[in-house]
């Protein structure tokens, strides 16, 4: 049995067959992790959507911005974007199993030293707060009355966490930092314009891996979202997103012995969207 996490998938369906090719999966005995960001973008976000559902346990993903952002499209509130490729979801005749899947994955995947999540983690949470707090939206996502909480999902306010928070804020600063975070201040302030490289973060802020004192260090984090960092391996960190849509690369990392597994994504997938 091995286990093999893969960054930002976003719909590129020929990438993603052609890396689990590469690695041997087997459904049977093998683990996949996917870091969210499984829509979008891409050109073949239904049938890879389709095919990952068919895997069943085998698979493991977290909710990424683009997946929150299919489930806001499909509920009438929030348009598409330029560039978006939803449309073959939503046209889709088994949709609403499609949606109710998504709907019910984890924000937040723990096992042992290893936890999942799309985009990062607030520095002044250790992982079984995170955990309980992920939680928390999951079991929003998941009610019958899921669409009154998707009417209060979207917002860049609070950007800060603290333990007084309750609501629907408190829930929008939990997914805010999970699926869309990437750089914040020491204190955990969130920026959510900021997209670019390392060596161009505005000044005052910092990734939020490196936030001294982050209170989630003893744990190796994966994650995904920020393309323009690349790969990235550290003894308690792994980034993955490696920019498939964008031409890049589609990366996996077998957790066993850390090896890395890498395939060119296709440069049509960009060209597509740049029309």
């Amino acid at each position: 049995m091995a286990t093999y996490a893969i960054g930002d998938v976003q719909g590129c369906y020929e990438a993603f067959q052609q890396l689990i090719e590469l690695i041997g999966f087997n459904a049977t005995r093998d683990k996949l992790w996917l870091v969210g960001d499984l829509v979008n973008r891409g050109p073949d976000s239904l049938i890879l959507l389709r095919s990952i559902i068919k895997l069943g346990n085998a698979v493991i993903p977290v909710l990424g911005n683009h997946d929150l952002h299919l489930l806001l499209v499909a509920e009438g509130l929030s348009k598409q974007h330029s560039g978006d490729t939803l449309q073959a979801i939503l046209d889709a005749p088994d949709r609403n199993n499609l949606l109710n899947w998504l709907r019910h994955q984890k924000l937040l995947y723990v096992e042992d030293e290893y936890a999942l999540v799309h985009a990062g983690i607030l520095p002044c949470w250790d992982i079984p707060q995170a955990a309980e707090l992920a939680h928390e939206v999951e079991t929003a996502l998941r009610k019958e009355n899921y669409h009154e909480f998707f009417l209060h999902m979207y917002g860049n306010e609070p950007n800060f966490w603290h333990d007084n928070l309750t609501g629907y804020e408190r829930l929008r600063v939990i997914i805010n930092a999970m699926t869309r975070l990437r750089v914040c201040t020491p204190d955990g302030k969130m920026d959510f314009a900021y997209k670019g490289p390392l060596q161009s973060i505005p000044q005052g802020y910092l990734p939020w891996f490196e936030a001294p004192n982050r209170a989630s260090k003893s744990t190796t984090i994966i994650f995904g979202h920020w393309s323009a960092l690349g790969l990235q391996i550290k003894e308690n960190l792994i980034a993955l997103d490696t920019g498939c849509f964008w031409g890049g690369r589609l990366t996996a990392i077998r957790l066993e012995d850390r090896r890395v597994f890498q395939v060119p994504c296709a440069p049509r997938v960009v060209a597509a969207f740049q029309q």
